[in-house]
């Protein structure tokens, strides 16, 4: 049998990962996935009544750390079906809602031309919203399900059944049963109609994992490798080796209002850095929040011993703990000093104190045991930027 299920008992094989029976599960359903979007053929004219002649989606959600993004990775890595694409769902949410505002700022002339247009309705895009994304993939796999904004909230039924009308197959990840999104939300009555649609349209499957794999894999191993050299190098390369568990490493691009952070090596959720691409760079604390919040774990190589001159590069690097802290993103570093002796001089060295504070409770095994609490409808903000 060749697909994602033959993969992922290749990792068992090869000690990349525990066997573990409700991953099994869940895999042998995504198996079944793959093999119906392989073995069929794009309908040439997806009509709304054509529905049934497309494979049923998955919707699969468990706890924190259950394996949920490992089963994507490896179910989209080994489906031979295009196109297909793979994005965060807060992304791509961010995507369809710059997309409305192009085809409402359009004008008249260029909505009639426009693919997927309805004439008698160019003030509605959603028609042409959804051709132009079952146009770029016909099996679209959402990371990190979850819905906090009510503008989200509002378009999701008629995104999704103009979607799943155009022939789209939609695999998501979550953190919540379908009867738990936006929970408590302003005029959830609204957007119960949509959790209904999911749960007809999609299979859902609970993860519910043995263990929590990846905080296995931080469990007792030092997550604040120092002092800097070879040693350090490889016990970073061993910890990222283990926890992305046989992943292909992607680049990423985030948007964050209007440009790019580009994340240089990615899988299973979890992003490596150097010290110098996110410190001695002219980021700021939209940057940090943005990369807290889509990875649930974050490496940084080499975090250098900063002068009193270097006060920009540990003001960037408070920064960026705060982020990372204020959402439980896991860290895993190589540095050159302890945490109390990384700024011992300078402009800022009285508050950095606090940073060294919350490196040292990083590496405990409580806040490794924490939730990863991006996109909490409680998250706090951060705002500014360091020059």
């Amino acid at each position: 049998m060749q697909g994602p299920y033959s993969r992922y008992l290749e990792l068992i094989d090869a000690g990349a990962l525990a066997p573990d029976e409700a991953q099994r599960a869940a895999m042998g359903r995504l198996q079944a996935l793959s093999e119906a979007l392989t073995a069929q053929r794009r309908p040439p004219i997806p009509f709304p009544w054509r529905r049934n002649a497309r494979p049923r989606g998955v919707y699969l959600w468990g706890g924190v750390g259950r394996g949920k993004s490992l089963l994507m990775d490896i179910f989209f890595n080994n489906t031979n079906t295009l196109p297909k694409r793979r994005v965060h769902f807060h992304e791509f949410m961010a995507e369809t809602h710059d997309r409305i505002a192009a085809w409402r700022a359009a004008p008249e002339k260029s909505r009639r031309r426009h693919r997927g247009a309805n004439a008698r309705a160019l003030d509605d895009p959603m028609p042409p919203v959804a051709a132009d994304i079952s146009a770029e993939a016909m099996l679209l796999c959402f990371d990190e399900f979850q819905v906090t904004d009510i503008a989200d909230a509002m378009l999701l039924g008629r995104l999704f059944e103009a979607l799943l009308g155009k022939g789209v197959v939609i695999v998501a990840t979550s953190n919540r049963a379908p009867d738990e999104l936006y929970r408590d939300g302003l005029n959830r009555q609204l957007f119960l109609p949509f959790i209904a649609l999911l749960k007809d349209r999609l299979d859902v499957l609970h993860l519910d994992a043995a263990q929590d794999y990846r905080l296995d894999r931080l469990s007792g191993a030092p997550v604040y490798h120092w002092p800097l050299g070879a040693e350090a190098d490889a016990a970073m390369d061993r910890a990222w080796t283990a926890m992305i568990a046989g992943s292909r490493e992607t680049v990423e691009r985030i948007a964050v209002k209007g440009r790019e952070v580009v994340a240089p090596r990615t899988a299973r959720g979890l992003a490596r850095f150097t010290f110098d691409a996110l410190c001695r760079a002219p980021l700021g604390a939209g940057d940090y929040l943005a990369i807290a919040r889509r990875y649930s774990a974050v490496f940084i190589d080499r975090i250098s011993v900063m002068s009193a001159e270097e006060r920009n590069e540990a003001k960037r690097f408070v920064t960026l703990i705060d982020a990372l802290y204020e959402n439980r993103t896991k860290l895993v570093c190589s540095a050159g000093a302890p945490p109390q002796a990384l700024y011992p001089n300078g402009h800022g060295a009285f508050e950095f104190e606090r940073t060294a504070s919350r490196l040292i409770e990083m590496q405990a095994e409580s806040y490794l045991a924490a939730e990863h609490a991006a996109h909490a409808p409680d998250s706090k903000q951060m705002q500014g930027n360091v020059g």
